[in-house]
């Protein structure tokens, strides 16, 4: 029965860390989509400024919730790059690769409803296949495991470790349990995580 809600907790981490990275992508490459079909590029010109911005928009959701804990720019830049550029990269393979493969997509203009239909698909299926990808890396203490620590921090009274990269001496199956209660139970879970400190 405690693996079934540990594997549940699990699970639920992984959508909200893929529905996060979903919202920065789909701004990205909306975007980049819309310039460069506006502008008459080639798709591979398009394609790249779609994954460039998608990358930007996707670390800037990360980044701004970090700096609040306190975390300088520059540790904050670390953390995102540590907790999004696989779920990032993984989405946008998937959806630029089913834009490509559905024909006349990246040619319809941006009034049609190919290019619009083709795009809510690509991302939709960007999101199913993400999924797994940040579970997995949730479950190792990976991915976005990374941010919850600050996610954590924030709002404390100041005593909790926000060093980059601090972790306790549990395991990683405890600390993403211990995430996934924090987040649905409020301060309360956090304190009892800050018993663990030296």
């Amino acid at each position: 029965m405690a693996t079934h809600v540990n594997q549940s907790s699990l699970t639920r981490l992984a959508v909200s860390a893929t529905l996060h990275c979903l919202t920065g992508c789909a701004i990205g490459e909306v975007l980049g989509m819309v310039i460069g079909t506006a502008l008459g590029w080639s798709d591979l010109a398009t394609i790249a400024l779609a994954v460039a911005l998608a990358f930007l928009f996707g670390y800037a959701l990360t980044i701004r919730p970090v700096l609040r804990s306190g975390l300088p720019l520059r540790q904050a830049i670390r953390v995102a790059l540590a907790a999004d550029t696989v779920s990032i990269a993984v989405m946008e393979i998937v959806d630029n690769a089913i834009m490509l493969a559905v024909p006349g997509a990246m040619e319809a203009g941006l009034a049609s409803w190919l290019f619009w239909g083709s795009l809510a698909f690509a991302l939709a299926v960007a999101f199913v296949v993400t999924v797994p990808v940040n579970r997995w890396l949730i479950g190792r203490g990976r991915g976005h495991a990374v941010v919850h620590q600050y996610h954590l921090a924030h709002g404390t009274d100041g005593t909790h470790d926000s060093q980059p990269g601090h972790t306790t001496q549990t395991d990683h199956a405890t600390h993403t349990d211990h995430a996934a209660s924090a987040a649905h139970d409020g301060p309360a879970a956090h304190d009892g995580h800050g018993d663990h400190r030296a």
